[in-house]
């Protein structure tokens, strides 16, 4: 008998049919010479530090730093699970090959280890891995079930991060309650939370410290088109209104008018962040809601796997392509004129390179039905992002004017569209709030002069925004760094804090202990939140760049660049030293 294993119940029933398993046992589907059962994502967790020696089941300082000699998984104490692991380790322990369905991914690939190696499976496991739970991507994974011992490496890295973080959660947590916290107040400290909160309270304190300065802006106005000074701002008054007396009662010439053609490419494909960030601008969805919505999408089979952090496609998608958009048939309108001629393949698209375990998320062609209004939203801008980059790169030209006045020289820009070409599929959205309006100027030629409306305005210099939910994902996902570049984005999503698949959760943890909260669409750290960061010291623990370089480690670890073991000695190395650091604080200022 073969004993197929997936992530959810709704999983194992979709798998179930199509192998035509079809008798409803009690945790189980049988039929046709296989047992699909399930879990509920984790049935297992590492042990607690009690399980090792009843030394660690007090908060000790003495018994810090805790490192047990081997590690060891348990079965999470809930009923539910015990009752449901009981039938798989039955059907285990009898079975002639397992199919290891979970979801194709670290994560996944941790749960179902540890489910049999708790159930201490002997027979061979085979990896069921795909990218959407259509039928044909079902079908096709089953004949080409891959040997276990390919997916190793990504066993490794998940339990490495599974170990990291216990070993810095476990004991920083202790140590920092025990040394700093009042009122028997728990400090939570996380390998990846901790980084978190330190860029929401950086940028809190650089807002609160921030003292405004004031500066002045001369512009005129010329044929209703605002012109800019040359020079910028000035940084005092005196010298604003000289600038504005010399040209005041002054005629203003044109002195040079510049076009320049150029092309925008279609906007990228969706990863799980970039998807996070737009649903948080665009319908103010926190990023664990469009997690939800998206994963809810992958399971009803309309979109693809969705805890992927590349916006490429690999080549083998493109033949599928053709069909993909034909099943999309609310949006014929679009689709149309991409299918009567061979799609179009660009390298900023198609790339085996960009592409390691998963592609891009993208429509599966499948029809959506029974998709809730915030189902629906999302859907259509996993589907219009892929339509649009079948589209020809939008055609514009940049007019820059220059004019001066009694030799003051001005400067205005303007934007005009020649052909939209993949604008057409976002006609009548909203524009970002980056991009730029649309400035059209009228026609001006080299030489015309005539009168104008020069004015002075005094402006103060602005603090630095708040994160949202959208900007503060991007910080997680470059380490911190301002970066809108895409290309240079993508080069550093390697040594970002977190992966997209639990950054929504480590964002949610920190509003659940009260670290940070939301002020309209503004997340602020709380007095807590301040207080924590500035008690840790030690930069390995708050450092967005460090815990980006062990993300990075990670990354190797799957690709076989790098060696678990010597990440876990790293970590515990860095622990010991974080400890000593703490205990030896005479400071005794309590949070």
């Amino acid at each position: 008998m073969i004993v197929c294993i997936a992530e959810k119940p709704s999983v194992a029933k979709e798998i179930a049919d199509i192998l035509g398993a079809r008798n409803r046992r009690e945790g189980f589907i049988e039929g046709n010479g296989y047992q699909v059962t399930w879990t509920f994502g984790h049935l297992c967790t590492l042990k607690e530090p009690h399980d090792y020696t009843p030394m660690w089941q007090r908060w000790n300082l003495g018994s810090l730093p805790m490192i047990p000699p081997r590690f060891g998984i348990k079965l999470i104490n809930d009923k539910g699970i015990e009752k449901q692991f009981a039938v798989i380790e039955k059907l285990m322990q009898s079975a002639d090959m397992i199919v290891n369905c979970g979801d194709a991914g670290q994560e996944g690939e941790l749960i179902q280890r540890w489910v049999m190696q708790k159930a201490q499976a002997k027979c061979p496991v085979k990896r069921l891995w795909v990218s959407s739970l259509t039928e044909e991507a079902i079908r096709e994974g089953f004949a080409n079930l891959k040997d276990q011992s390919e997916y190793q490496p990504l066993y490794e890295a998940g339990l490495s991060r599974a170990i990291g973080d216990w070993l810095l959660g476990m004991n920083a947590t202790r140590l920092y309650t025990l040394k700093y916290a009042k009122n028997k107040q728990v400090l939570s400290i996380g390998r990846v939370q901790t980084p978190t909160l330190a860029l929401v309270v950086k940028r809190q304190l650089e807002i609160q410290n921030f003292v405004p300065q004031p500066y002045w802006e001369l512009k005129t106005v010329y044929r209703d088109t605002t012109f800019s000074v040359v020079e910028g701002r000035f940084d005092s008054e005196e010298k604003g209104k000289e600038a504005l007396e010399k040209i005041t009662g002054q005629l203003f010439t044109v002195t040079d008018v510049t076009a320049k053609n150029g092309t925008e490419l279609p906007p990228r494909l969706y990863d799980l962040t970039s998807l996070q960030v737009d649903c948080n601008k665009k319908f103010g969805l926190s990023a664990e809601q469009t997690l939800q919505t998206i994963q809810s999408l992958y399971e009803k089979k309309v979109t693809t796997y969705p805890r992927v952090d590349t916006t490429y496609l690999s080549d083998d998608i493109y033949p599928k392509c053709a069909n993909i958009l034909k099943g999309l048939r609310d949006y014929q309108a679009l689709t149309v004129s991409l299918l009567d001629k061979p799609l179009v393949k660009s390298k900023k698209v198609f790339d085996n390179k960009k592409v390691t375990d998963h592609h891009a998320i993208i429509p599966t062609g499948v029809y959506p039905q029974g998709l809730t209004d915030l189902e629906k939203k999302v859907y259509n801008l996993v589907a219009t992002h892929f339509i649009a980059v079948f589209y020809p790169d939008c055609k514009f030209r940049t007019t820059t004017v220059l004019g001066e006045s009694a030799d003051v020289k001005f400067k205005t820009t303007g934007k005009e569209i020649i052909e939209p070409g993949w604008r057409v599929v976002f006609a009548g959205e909203q524009a970002d709030d980056k991009e730029e309006k649309e400035n059209f100027l009228p026609s001006f030629t080299v030489g015309e002069s005539g009168p104008h409306t020069p004015g002075l305005t005094e402006k103060w210099t602005q603090p630095p925004k708040h994160y949202t939910e959208a900007t503060l994902l991007r910080a997680m996902e470059t380490a911190g760094k301002l970066v809108d570049n895409e290309e240079l984005r993508d080069a550093m999503k390697e040594n970002g804090i977190g992966r997209p698949s639990t950054r929504a959760a480590i964002i949610e943890t920190l509003f659940k202990r009260n670290y940070i909260k939301r002020e309209k669409k503004n997340i602020v750290a709380t007095p807590t939140g301040i207080e924590l960061i500035g008690t840790i010291r030690n930069e390995l623990l708050k450092s967005a760049e460090l815990t980006g370089q062990w993300e990075k480690k990670l990354r190797d670890i799957e690709k076989r660049q790098y060696e678990a073991k010597t990440f876990i000695d790293e970590l515990k190395a860095m622990l010991g030293e974080v400890v000593r650091d703490v205990l030896s604080d005479s400071n005794v200022s309590r949070i």
